[in-house]
């Protein structure tokens, strides 16, 4: 098995709100992959004492050890009770209830001898790779089919739309949304390679349409996820040249792995 992660953080200033981990169990058959993508909250306020980054290791810890330590449990499962254990860790203290409590998107897979599963919820995406080379993007696309007008920065309309039925869902502090996530199974021989991303390190399709899906899988494969990212911050920059100061972020933490089976 030959594994490769990178996870860049869009403000060397600013901690990586991203997760992302690759776990393989004693026995050395099977494993799983772990990507969160932790959600930036505003600066008026969240309820809670912790950091988007202090959530996303918690909970990104919790589905690794729970992936990997418990391969019979469904993965909806493995999420809802890593979300349980992390609101237990800080309930007493923070206002969970609070549209804007530490929450993030995820992209899961585990791997046996037998199967491929996957779990996606939100803008974290999966790439899977049969041995032909053919790619297939497994996305979940609640968060693209919302209006434009219902994402900008303001807490009320951002909480008509946030976890919320005809909006997108995110891990946060209710169990309950693991039903949510988008799912799925592949036969173990059906499978050569994965791909992880946040949407960060998606930006390369998403936002700068320098290629496909196929295009995408094909750079990390040869030149590595780090190459990925590089290219992306690259892009970024020179987008950043050409729009007045001020308007946006540059950059995006960006994270990406690379599991060949």
């Amino acid at each position: 098995m030959r594994t490769e992660l990178v996870s860049e953080p869009g403000d060397p200033a600013r901690p990586n709100e991203d997760f992302a981990a690759v776990g393989v169990p004693a026995s050395g058959q099977g494993g799983a992959l772990v990507v969160l993508d932790g959600v930036t909250p505003p600066r008026s306020g969240y309820g809670c004492r912790h950091t988007v980054a202090w959530f996303t290791a918690r909970l990104g810890g919790a589905l690794t050890e729970l992936s990997v330590s418990q391969g019979d449990v469904p993965l909806r499962e493995v999420l809802a009770e890593g979300i349980r254990r992390v609101a237990g860790a800080h309930a007493a203290t923070c206002d969970l209830s609070h549209p804007r409590t530490p929450q993030a998107t995820v992209a899961l897979a585990r791997w046996s001898a037998a199967e491929v599963e996957y779990l996606v919820l939100s803008d974290s995406l999966l790439l899977v790779e049969s041995p032909a080379g053919e790619v297939t993007a497994l996305l979940d696309d609640r968060l693209s089919r919302v209006p434009r007008a219902s994402l900008v920065s303001d807490e009320v309309a951002d909480a008509t739309v946030r976890n919320r039925e005809g909006g997108f869902f995110t891990a946060a502090a209710d169990p309950a949304v693991a039903a949510r996530a988008v799912t799925g199974t592949f036969p173990r021989e059906a499978v050569h390679a994965l791909t992880a991303l946040t949407d960060g390190a998606a930006r390369w399709v998403e936002r700068f349409h320098e290629g496909d899906w196929t295009d995408l899988f094909g750079l990390v494969r040869k030149e590595g996820p780090a190459a990925l990212v590089e290219r992306v911050r690259t892009l970024e920059r020179a987008e950043a040249a050409k729009r007045s100061p001020g308007r946006g972020k540059t950059h995006d933490d960006a994270t990406a792995v690379f599991v060949q089976l």
